[in-house]
């Protein structure tokens, strides 16, 4: 048996990737211990899963909202700076307070969140082997390949390579405080200095949520990489309750957990799908209160709910329209549901510009009037199912969350790097 501890950032759909994988990873015998600040307890459900606390003198009980809420409107200029505070803080945070406790709860092997870049850093210079999640789209940089957080479409010209070159300058001097907690890390633990979380990655595993077919076009990456797709706890769903008409159709609209307050958003949504004649469900994950959710119903919509079993609802739903949430979109492939992306922060516009690569949806601006989403909605009810039917089928020989698990026992078992391919 081994232990294995857990490092990601404090988000909800980082903790549910990682507690599907523990969860797989308990049900073989082993143990798994999430360390993050305190909030972060709430996430977990499976009560085999420890958890130990960290950090809780700069990330006391309650400040973990406040982070969020921050976290919630990145995508606005000003209040990005708050942003790159908040993860430079929790990463100096954790490589302070992660080699004892890791020590202490006896960890074997460390799981580490792409995001966040002290799990590696602490287990390479504790000697521990390590792998790399990414719970979001890969930061694993490649020339020719524009980074995640960028809104471009993807190209192969020489102005395209030019504005990718010149995006990533501009994205590395905005982490500069995070470069220089990384590199004060590395001072302190004696270990090879670097400059950004592309390289603090596992040598040993580095396991992706996505699938290849729906990335682009990458020529570079490790042989150690494995995209196995969605890492998912069994039997997670559900089955709705709502009447829909096979007649009509059924639009589903979701912006994730941290930007459903985004009722103006919805609204434009719902006001397009009315001119459809389309049944909208409004998924908003408790962000929005009951005047609000009248005003969407009046707007259009036909059902508005604080969360919805969402493999079910998209199983249902002729199209999605989404923020971009890696979850969410590969949830829609594996359904076969096409997608309306209108990105909002983070690694959403890499997303939407994969959905579109892969012609598996649309992609418009978060500010678009109904008008402009009527007309998105209407060609994607007429889209051809061929390519989203092949990446289903990719998505299914995947391997998932028992690959997942099968890759991290043989790092664990053998102390060495386990190639891509399929699982042994």
């Amino acid at each position: 048996m081994s232990r294995f501890g857990v490092v990601a950032p404090a988000f909800y759909s980082h903790f549910q990737a990682f507690q599907a994988l523990a969860s797989a990873l308990i049900d073989r015998g082993h143990g798994v211990t999430f360390f993050q600040q305190v909030d972060a307890r709430r996430w977990l459900t499976d009560p085999r899963i420890g958890f130990v606390a960290v950090g809780s003198d700069s990330h006391p009980l309650g400040s973990l909202d406040r982070s969020l809420q921050r976290a919630a409107t990145s995508n606005h200029p000003l209040r990005l700076r708050g942003v790159i505070r908040d993860l430079c803080a929790n990463t100096g945070m954790l490589c302070q307070a992660l080699p004892p406790a890791l020590n202490q709860a006896g960890v074997d092997v460390v799981l580490c969140d792409q995001m966040e870049a002290a799990g590696g850093l602490v287990a390479e210079a504790l000697g521990m082997p390590f792998l790399s999640v990414a719970c979001a789209l890969p930061v694993n940089r490649e020339p020719g390949i524009p980074l995640a957080v960028m809104p471009f479409a993807y190209g192969e010209d020489e102005r395209q390579r030019r504005l990718y070159e010149g995006s990533q300058r501009v994205y590395d001097w905005l982490m500069r405080p995070l470069r220089d907690v990384i590199r004060q890390a590395c001072r302190r633990f004696g270990i090879e200095p670097r400059d950004g979380l592309h390289q603090c990655l596992s040598s040993y595993a580095q396991i992706s949520q996505t699938i290849t077919g729906f990335d682009l076009p990458r020529q570079q990456l490790p042989a150690h990489y494995h995209a196995v797709g969605p890492l998912r706890a069994p039997f997670s769903g559900g089955v709705g309750r709502w009447p829909i008409d096979p007649g009509r159709p059924f639009v589903f609209a979701s912006l994730g957990t941290l930007q459903g307050d985004r009722v103006d958003m919805f609204h434009q949504i719902a006001k397009a799908c009315a001119r459809l004649d389309a049944q909208l469900l409004i998924a908003h994950c408790a962000k929005l209160g009951p005047a609000q959710e009248e005003r969407l119903r009046r707007a259009g919509a036909t059902w508005v709910t604080s969360y919805a079993p969402q493999q079910w609802v998209l199983d249902h739903a002729h199209v999605v329209v989404t923020h971009g949430g890696l979850n969410t979109v590969m949830d829609a492939i594996k359904a076969r549901t096409p997608a309306l992306v209108m990105p909002i922060g983070f690694d959403q516009p890499g997303v939407a510009a994969r959905v579109v690569h892969a012609g598996i949806g649309l992609q418009v601006n978060r500010r678009a009037r109904a008008s402009t989403i009527h007309d998105a909605l209407k060609r994607l009810l007429e889209h051809p199912v061929e390519r989203l039917q092949r990446l289903a089928a990719e998505l299914e020989r995947a391997g998932g969350t028992p690959r997942a698990a099968d890759i991290v026992e043989r790092v664990a078992r053998t102390g060495c790097a386990v190639l891509g391919g399929p699982a042994q």
